[in-house]
């Protein structure tokens, strides 16, 4: 089963066209067939193709070869995309995949992004409004568009964006509190200020939710390591390596921003990913945990 939830870029769409959207991949008769032989589910009844589709109603399509085959072709999965809009596009970018091309890294989450577009035959200018480390996964922002693109970063500069992040790291900690030692950037020592809430903990071990109030490079990371709390598999900071995780136990779980073309706000969500799930599992953390 694939499944996902509509937003508003596939608000108000026949049913057929806002999977279209998902999998611009598949034939649009291939799609219609899907609805027609009652393959796809909306909020788990059967629909038809002439459907139209609301904000926050779950799509869910049963696997077959050939869907899966159209899946393959994707350069986006249909779960990745978080959000959509006009304006803006939120993926969950997974660990190992850098954001812009670099040394290494010609596979990056952008490319991704203007591929997937292209097949939807959507060619116009996409960049991400902030970033996140190569080994860290979770939500990132692409504005779509040069007017949304500087507004969205307008917004992100004037401090209207919020970033959660969850971390799973040693030592255990019963209280929130901020962080505030200074951290190197670009050459400098600057101000840093983070806050923090402890979720769950373990005897010897710390799930906290991260709230980045400034946006230095490796903030969190940094003041974590300083703390004497570092990050679970953050070889880098002297973070404890436990069984086979292969980077930091770091994850982007939430975005809160603006709208840019009125006054709401929205929050995405990334959920965990499988591999920092299992971590918890074997460290025996409540189930609560893993659903975040």
């Amino acid at each position: 089963m694939t499944q996902w939830q509509i937003n508003l870029r596939e608000e108000n769409l026949l049913l057929h066209e806002a999977l279209a959207l998902r999998v611009p991949t598949a034939p649009a008769a291939f799609l219609r067939q899907l609805c027609k032989k009652q393959r796809v589910s909306v909020n788990e009844d059967k629909a038809e193709a002439s459907r139209l589709t609301r904000v926050g109603e779950t799509i869910a399509v049963k696997n077959s070869q050939r869907w899966l085959e159209c899946i393959e072709k994707l350069p986006v999965k249909p779960e990745q995309l978080l959000y959509e809009d006009s304006d803006c596009i939120v993926l969950n970018k997974p660990d190992g995949l850098a954001i812009h091309r670099a040394v290494g890294h010609e596979d990056n989450l952008l490319h991704r992004v203007q591929d997937f577009l292209s097949l939807r035959k959507e060619n116009f200018q996409v960049s991400p409004v902030h970033r996140l480390d190569i080994g860290t996964s979770g939500a990132v922002l692409f504005g779509k568009g040069r007017a949304a693109i500087s507004k969205l970063g307008q917004m992100l500069t004037a401090g209207q964006f919020r970033k959660s992040y969850l971390a799973l790291v040693s030592g255990k900690l019963t209280e929130s509190g901020e962080l505030d030692s200074e951290v190197p950037a670009k050459g400098k020592i600057k101000e840093a200020l983070t806050r923090y809430k402890p979720l769950a903990s373990t005897e010897n071990y710390t799930l906290l939710e991260l709230q980045l109030v400034t946006g230095r490079h490796h903030q969190i990371r940094h003041q974590l390591a300083v703390s004497g709390h570092p990050i679970i598999g953050d070889v880098r900071y002297r973070g404890e390596l436990i069984n086979d995780l292969s980077r930091p136990f770091l994850h982007c779980h939430q975005l809160t921003f603006p709208l840019s073309n009125d006054e709401r706000t929205i929050t995405v969500k990334a959920p965990l990913p499988e591999d920092l799930k299992a971590l918890l599992l074997t460290l025996q953390f409540s189930p609560d945990a893993l659903e975040l």
